[in-house]
């Protein structure tokens, strides 16, 4: 058995598996962190790891053997909705058992893995959320033929991300078609269709309880999602709506996301609901005051 041990680091980002890497955003925070921590600072990626117990103690290991002491600070650069209980969720467990501090902490990441526990939480905490409709295990056929589910309506996966199999059923006709199709993997959320929020929205990105960067995203050709990975564009427009970024921060706090994109509708009467929360939210390059807040709030977990 190895006896080698990797040097110790303070602060980690945790990406993505190998070989995709991490986003552009996440590659532009290691950089940033790499300068101001030096070896104090390490990147890691979830099939790098070995988790276990021995002799009573929790370990941390590499694929050779080689012990990992474990990190103060991990920043999760990893897609909640991508993330699986018996795996990447467990390595986040592990890691908070041996001390580490999460940004952000394991119950965000589950929350905002799925949409629908978002809208219970925000809910129930009074905030506007779309009228929205889901189900257990009731067959997909009954669900679109409840009268509870009219269309127009948006039709999305309860884990989704980047806009992916976002649909606007326009009709009754499409809404019967729904169950003709392969049952998903996962349930489908029916969403109330807020057109006057067709193919733009908010996206507001909060570091520690403060609005740090916004911008509207439109989409180009008329499609209902307007996700930058889609073909969006985006204008930033901090503090242009300070009523929308104020929703952003209670929706941020209402999940426990320190570290949150918020996305907001636009309604009809000049106000906005809340789309979904992600925990682990990209931004633009242009975006220059994201990742200062990011490296400041850690500099406050670690003192």
């Amino acid at each position: 058995m190895s006896s080698a041990i990797v040097a110790p680091a303070d602060v980690w980002v945790l990406a993505r598996e190998h070989p995709m890497g991490p986003r552009k955003g996440t590659r532009a925070l290691v950089g940033t962190l790499e300068k101001i921590y030096g070896p104090r600072f390490a990147c890691w990626h979830t099939d790098e790891l070995l988790l276990g117990v021995r002799r009573g103690r929790l370990t941390l290991q590499t694929l050779g053997g080689a012990d990992i002491p474990p990190p103060r600070v991990v920043l999760v650069r990893q897609a909640p909705g991508s993330m699986a209980q018996h795996r990447e969720l467990t390595l986040l467990r592990h890691l908070e058992h041996l001390g580490a501090v999460l940004i952000n902490p394991l119950p965000a990441h589950q929350l905002c893995g799925n949409k629908m526990w978002q809208l219970q939480e925000l809910a129930s905490a009074g905030l506007p959320v779309p009228d929205s409709l889901s189900y257990a295990t009731a067959p997909l056929s009954g669900v679109v033929r409840s009268p509870r589910v009219t269309a127009p309506c948006v039709a999305k996966p309860v884990n989704g991300r980047n806009g992916t199999e976002v649909e606007l059923l326009s009709d009754p006709g499409r809404l019967r078609a729904v169950a003709d199709r392969p049952a998903p993997d996962v349930p489908l959320m029916f969403q109330e269709y807020v057109a006057a929020s067709h193919g733009r929205d908010l996206r507001v990105i909060v570091v520690d309880g403060e609005p740090v960067a916004a911008k509207i995203r439109s989409s180009r050709d008329g499609a209902l999602a307007s996700n930058l990975t889609r073909g969006a564009s985006a204008e930033l427009c901090l503090g242009r709506y300070p009523e929308g970024q104020a929703l952003a921060v209670r929706a941020a706090r209402t999940l426990g996301a320190t570290i949150a994109g918020v996305d907001l509708l636009f309604t009809a009467d000049g106000g906005h609901t809340i789309c979904e929360v992600n925990a682990v939210p990209g931004w633009l390059p242009t975006m220059t005051t994201v990742i200062p807040a990011i490296t400041a709030y850690v500099d406050r977990v670690l003192a």
